[in-house]
């Protein structure tokens, strides 16, 4: 029942948030249902070619494609003057599409008896995944490579559920809760990673 309740969370808030990019960039109708499909499965695509599972499995997820496909239209037909709040929104609801798919992914690589490592990985593809080739096919630089911190906290869901810290669907529920708080603090308050530049500074040849 987790697993369904976390596919469902994480299929309509990744589908939400890959329709609000899609209409912030001016995109056509098929624009804005495409780049939510990629949104809301890119990710699990990804990881299912890297655990070896089908890629076709994707397509015996057909309510979850009806699910996506309503949750698109309803922000699509959204009244014009009601939707800059919606942008404002495109934030927490990837919080809860990464919180949800990172999980899922890494219960899915578990169930298979894959190690830690290959847990995590799902966990990391399943929960950023998508949001790589929205950002992308949108013409940006993707979040989870530069901005605030994001691919970490799908790390942790990874170790969490790799290492058996949550196994109960409760302790499943209060993980993806944290996980979603945890990607709603960064980029509220603007928590990064460290970087370095190897760009000329000024007055270096």
């Amino acid at each position: 029942m987790t697993w369904e309740v976390l596919s469902i969370i994480g299929t309509i808030a990744f589908a939400i948030s890959g329709a609000i990019v899609a209409m912030e960039e001016e995109y056509d109708l098929l624009g804005v249902y495409i780049l939510g499909i990629v949104t809301a499965f890119g990710g699990g695509a990804v990881r299912n070619l890297l655990i070896g599972v089908p890629v076709s499995a994707l397509w015996e997820q057909e309510p979850l494609f009806l699910v996506a496909l309503a949750a698109m239209t309803v922000v699509y037909l959204f009244p014009k003057q009601m939707l800059p709040p919606w942008k404002r929104w495109g934030n927490f609801f990837d919080a809860l599409g990464l919180s949800a798919f990172a999980i899922q992914g890494a219960l899915y690589a578990a169930k298979m008896g894959h190690p830690l490592s290959a847990v995590i990985v799902a966990a990391v593809l399943t929960g950023s995944g998508g949001g790589i080739i929205r950002d992308v096919l949108a013409g940006r630089k993707p979040l989870v490579l530069h901005a605030e911190i994001y691919a970490a906290w799908a790390i942790l869901a990874g170790l969490a559920v790799g290492l058996k810290w949550t196994d109960s669907p409760v302790e499943l529920y209060m993980l993806f809760i944290a996980v979603a708080a945890l990607r709603i603090l960064s980029y509220t308050y603007g928590w990064k990673l460290p970087r370095r530049s190897v760009g000329e500074t000024a007055g270096e040849p």
